[in-house]
């Protein structure tokens, strides 16, 4: 699942791939990449004359290689491996080819925070257009609770923040579950229609604005030309050239008119495709309780309103996005000529009293993305006398330690103190 969500995930997901499929490849001194051999079935793969025509050319080793863009660019002679990289497309297709299988079966996984004990269906969903083209494909979860049996759509990116288990099968009534979900999963579908259709709309507005009236002037422009062109003929004149290219160019911005009208009705005129079901995981809690994964919802709630509230006394527009899984709960906007902009991306950590914080992985992943924007919110003593402790761009600004075990990033007290 982890391609496709977002471009964090690609080194990770690339390695475990490259080298399920029998690759070898060296991390190098210097911090790049060295792929030394590529698998019979992957160069299998990259010669097929529809994959080189869409990807490039595979060659048969990749001395300096690097999944970092910044890096790529400053070294002209290094490969950078991501999306459209015929490396990296051709193991993505050998994953495809050799594994869905497996990937049907699911997989049990742990849920660290010990809030989920359910089963969750990834689902990809497509819209398209009225050409039959693709508008728009979207990875869909949606959680189904053990003990309740409430659905709700989830987002995707959870995965990153559940640990697996040793047991990579699991055995339920799949068929029972799709059917449970199916209405939520047209709904949520549907939903993401409209997502498109409203960008769509607002795009068909310029093209109306600026496309066609602008088509339009030139018609009606021309058309004022070659009335006066037709009296001069009358007169004498001989204009037969003149009038013929007016009317050939005329005929090409009516045929322009024509086809952007038609692009326009057809680019609006969206239909979902029947969704698409990728995997199901069953998510059981973590069986040993730490003290940095204790989780209260009442103290997570005034942790959030300490930092809202510090937001906006400090000029911004604070939008709580907590429940959305985005890698951080806060997104904080400030105004500018042009609207709204967003300033700071914050994730709020709250204990009763004082203690070390963890970042999930997609946390972790968000405040690396997002860097000097990112920032780490912690509020302490919060059951008492709330104190707020506020780190920008945790990823290089602090030291964790990463507890692979349970997937998490756990800051200690004073470094959150420290580095306030």
């Amino acid at each position: 699942l982890e391609h496709k969500l977002i471009p964090e995930y690609t080194e990770s997901f690339f390695k475990k791939a490259f080298s399920l499929a029998g690759g070898k490849f060296l991390e190098r001194k210097d911090g790049f990449l060295a792929v030394e051999r590529i698998p019979y079935e992957i160069k299998e793969i990259a010669n097929e004359d529809s994959f080189k025509r869409k990807y490039g050319q595979l060659i048969g080793k990749y001395r300096k290689a690097t999944f970092d863009k910044e890096l790529a660019f400053k070294n002209p002679d290094a490969e950078f491996l991501s999306f459209g990289h015929p490396l990296f497309e051709a193991t993505l297709k050998w994953i495809e080819k050799y594994l869905y299988d497996e990937l049907l079966k699911g997989g049990i996984f742990y849920d660290p925070d010990r809030r989920l004990d359910g089963e969750i269906l990834y689902y990809e969903g497509t819209v398209k257009d009225g050409r039959g083209n693709i508008a728009g494909k979207r990875l869909f979860a949606f959680y189904i609770d053990e003990k309740t049996g409430q659905i709700k759509e989830i987002n995707p990116s959870i995965i990153w923040d559940l640990k697996p288990t040793e047991k990579q099968s699991i055995d339920i009534d799949l068929e029972e579950r799709k059917k449970r979900v199916l209405k939520t999963t047209i709904i949520s579908l549907n939903n993401y229609k409209e997502e498109l259709k409203k960008e769509r709309q607002r795009q068909a507005k310029i093209k109306e604005k600026y496309g066609i009236k602008s088509l339009e002037y030139l018609i009606h422009k021309l058309n004022d030309e070659l009335f006066e062109l037709e009296e001069r003929k009358i007169k004498g004149e001989d204009v037969d050239i003149v009038i013929r290219n007016k009317e050939e160019r005329k005929r090409r911005y009516e045929k322009a008119l024509q086809k952007l009208k038609e692009d326009i009705q057809y680019e609006t005129n969206l239909s979902i495709e029947k969704p698409q079901f990728i995997s199901a995981i069953k998510v059981i809690p973590y069986p040993q309780k730490t003290d940095y994964m204790v989780s209260d919802a009442e103290i997570e709630e005034i942790g959030m309103e300490v930092a809202m509230e510090y937001e906006r006394k400090n000029g911004r527009i604070p939008e709580d996005v907590s429940a959305e899984n985005l890698g951080f709960d806060i997104r904080s906007k400030v105004k500018t000529e042009d609207g709204e902009k967003v300033e700071r991306y914050i994730e709020v950590k709250a204990r009763a009293k004082e203690g070390s914080v963890a970042l999930t992985q997609n946390e972790w992943f968000k405040a690396m993305r997002f860097k000097d924007k990112y920032y780490l919110y912690v509020v302490l003593n919060a059951s008492t006398n709330p104190q707020l402790y506020i780190i920008q761009n945790p990823a290089e600004n602090l030291k964790p330690e990463q507890k692979v075990e349970v997937v998490r990033y756990v800051i200690p007290l004073d470094e959150i103190k420290n580095r306030s």
